[in-house]
């Protein structure tokens, strides 16, 4: 045996990677090759056995997951939360077996029986990934463009934190967002949207790998997506590198370190082939989202050396160099926690302050600088006063970052004496996101994702359908995003219908997790934002008008953190047991309490209710709820300048609603209430019809 062959011997001998039970498989591969192919069929033994799942993804992409995972991705599997990691995102979630296979091998707490019951009843492996729920997955995927969008927040995040923490010789936060990101993502415009502010804010951490395979479930991309992305994403201000063989693991590691080095987010675009393997189905749309079969499962085997038996296989040299990740995590925090120990020392208030903000503590006494405010009969908007309670928040709570979808000066969201978070400056806190409503929501909850964090977004109500989505992923994902929807109703006026929202209160209340808060005066804003800021694993939508809402005077009616209980009574008028209740959220609060001093007037009894959340009231126990709703007390009357529907669990049988199912109008905000049926009158007079 020659030297340089006696040397390779002693190197493989010593990785273990000759055995009896492998030779035949290893004496042509690479112990790459060995790792790339455990990944693919970890991944395609998992849909198999589901019966289930998208096997084409997993087979193509895993030579440039294998590059990030092994030669990039700086993580603790033995500490997934681990503050200064790089994150990784599958964008493209519907190829999550390629994730569960990553986390397994790399030594995450998820077992080998858990990628046996992939898309399973209770199993750590669902068909799309979960944050919260699966050990090292960062962000819930599956709806396209939502992870791209995530990982736009994230890096936001990082720089910001990197900006107000670092100091010279102390870059105590110095992470990469990666993601593997798909045709369909890029299809996705809230990828665009998120895209364009990346490279408007010349995000360099954000390193994305395009798996180019320009195949979607109807066929080839060609039918649908024919433009130049690269050069798309040149426009957006981004490095865009291109691949051309997905299989060459020393590229793509190349293209890698050259997005590293340059300032500006990148976009590798990694030609590969979907289903790499799959004798007849390999770049075809067959090899999609549809299990390969035993046949076309065995013949991708025999073709690439692989054993078709047992399934998930996993040959011990691939296993130990992979959980190699292990120990290497574990001294990359541990030198991550001796710079803290250094930066403690020479900095000591601001690592306190670091850690504060990393382990998601409010700072101590926060809430004594939320206002108060005195009663009002002209009063404020609720959009005005929670601009006031933002700008009394920001010296306060320093990790409050956000902004407005173009909006700031209507919805009252800029943080006063605070710069806007650019390029110039990371260590603002005020975000310009641009008329970008979907893009905002999702990147709101990319830094939600992030940590260190306490994000807003804010637009028009009516607009909150452009976010829909990323707004369910956060109840789903049990993230504290803060969402700003102002111009709640028809009080809107003059815009019209287009811009008056009738049917949106109803699709937030319906999001199950999300807390939908209608506050009705000054003191029930300040009540919903220390909601909103002290549920950090739920998102909160605070609705709010454009309009003056009285305010009321709480020497005569309940005190305002009723809200807390999601309904409480604010009075019992007229002297006697109560003969009806008039409830309603929001600015109708006011109608009713004008309508109920007026029947009180006329010797009739009447209990007012204001009624901000209903997720939160239906969160009390029996008891409470009977208290404020007693169950004999069955004349009931529901005010509301939006749709009816979902009332009637409140009102019961023999309650009434005054809601509006339909659209409103354009004229002045007191004509379109008037016209419609909120007024006082009209209220009273509804009310005298109940109880007779």
């Amino acid at each position: 045996m020659g030297q340089a062959a006696g040397i390779i011997f002693g190197i493989l001998k010593s990785m273990q990677w000759i055995t009896t039970s492998e030779k035949t498989m290893s004496e042509n591969k690479t112990l790459q090759d060995l790792c790339v192919n455990t990944i693919r069929f970890l991944s395609a033994d998992g849909v198999q056995q589901a019966k289930s799942g998208h096997p084409g993804l997993p087979m193509g992409a895993a030579p440039m997951a294998y590059t990030i995972w092994t030669r990039h991705l700086r993580h603790n599997p033995s500490n997934p939360n681990w503050p200064d990691r790089d994150r990784f995102i599958l964008s493209g979630g519907h190829g999550s077996m390629l994730l569960y296979a990553l986390l397994h091998l790399t030594g995450y707490a998820l077992s080998l029986d858990e990628l046996k019951r992939f898309r399973q009843w209770g199993s750590l492996t669902p068909g799309h990934p979960e944050y919260g729920l699966t050990p090292g997955v960062e962000t819930t995927t599956g709806p396209l463009g939502q992870g791209f969008a995530n990982g736009v927040g994230m890096a936001m995040a990082e720089a910001q934190l990197a900006s107000v923490f670092n100091r010279p010789g102390h870059e105590v936060i110095n992470h990469y967002i990666y993601a593997i990101v798909t045709d369909g993502d890029l299809m996705e415009g809230v990828a665009s949207e998120a895209a364009s502010l990346a490279g408007t804010l010349k995000l360099g951490k954000l390193i994305y790998l395009y798996d180019d395979n320009r195949i979607s479930i109807e066929g080839s991309t060609d039918i649908a997506f024919t433009e130049d992305r690269g050069q798309r994403f040149e426009a957006y201000g981004w490095h865009v590198q291109r691949v051309d063989d997905g299989l060459d693991v020393a590229a793509i590691d190349r293209a890698i370190q050259s997005a590293k080095a340059d300032p500006r987010p990148s976009l590798i675009m990694v030609r590969t082939v979907i289903g790499y393997g799959l004798p007849t189905r390999a770049g075809t749309a067959k090899a999609h989202g549809e299990p390969p079969g035993d046949a076309e499962l065995d013949g991708a085997k025999e073709q690439l050396g692989w054993p078709k038996e047992p399934r998930f296989h996993i040959p011990p040299e691939s296993l130990a160099h992979f959980r190699q990740a292990v120990d290497q995590g574990a001294r990359l925090e541990q030198e991550w926690q001796q710079k803290m120990t250094a930066y403690a020392a020479a900095f000591p208030e601001l690592a306190a302050e670091l850690n504060r903000r990393l382990s998601a503590q409010l700072p101590a006494g926060w809430a004594a600088a939320l206002p108060e405010f005195p009663a009002d009969p002209k009063g404020l908007a609720s959009r005005a006063t929670s601009g006031k309670v933002i700008n009394a928040l920001a010296p306060v709570l320093p990790e409050l970052f956000g902004g407005s979808a173009d909006l700031a000066p209507s919805n009252n969201t800029w943080m006063n004496d605070i710069p806007a978070f650019s390029p110039a400056d990371y260590a603002g806190r005020n975000v310009h996101f641009g008329v970008r409503e979907h893009g905002m929501g999702s990147v709101v909850n990319g830094l939600a994702y992030h940590g260190g964090i306490i994000p807003y977004g804010a637009t028009f109500m009516v607009f909150s359908d452009y976010m829909r989505p990323p707004v369910r992923l956060a109840a789903l994902s049990h993230l504290g995003s803060i969402w700003i929807f102002t111009h709640d109703s028809i009080g809107v006026g003059e815009d019209g219908p287009t811009h008056q929202p009738v049917e949106q209160l109803a699709a937030l209340r319906a999001i199950p997790n999300l807390i939908t808060l209608r506050p009705a005066d000054a003191n029930e804003v300040v009540a919903a934002w220390k909601i909103a800021i002290e549920n950090r694993h739920r998102p909160t939508a605070l609705v709010l008008t454009r309009q003056n809402l009285p305010t009321l005077d709480r020497s005569i009616y309940a005190p305002a953190d009723g809200l807390r209980r999601g309904a409480y009574v604010l009075a019992d008028l007229g002297g006697k047991q109560p003969q009806l209740i008039l409830m309603a959220s929001g600015s109708e609060v006011s109608l009713i309490v004008e309508a109920g001093n007026q029947l009180a007037a006329q010797g009739i009894g009447v209990r007012l209710v204001s009624f901000p959340s209903w997720e939160l009231f239906a969160e009390q126990d029996q008891a409470y709820r009977d208290q404020v709703l007693p169950l004999a007390l069955e004349s009931r009357l529901a005010v509301e300048a939006g749709v009816s529907q979902g009332w009637h669990r409140w009102v019961g049988s023999k309650g009434q609603i005054q809601a509006l199912d339909r659209y409103g109008a354009s004229a002045p905000a007191n004509q379109v209430f008037e016209n419609l049926g909120f007024s006082v009158a009209h209220i009273v007079q509804q009310a005298l019809d109940l109880i007779k």
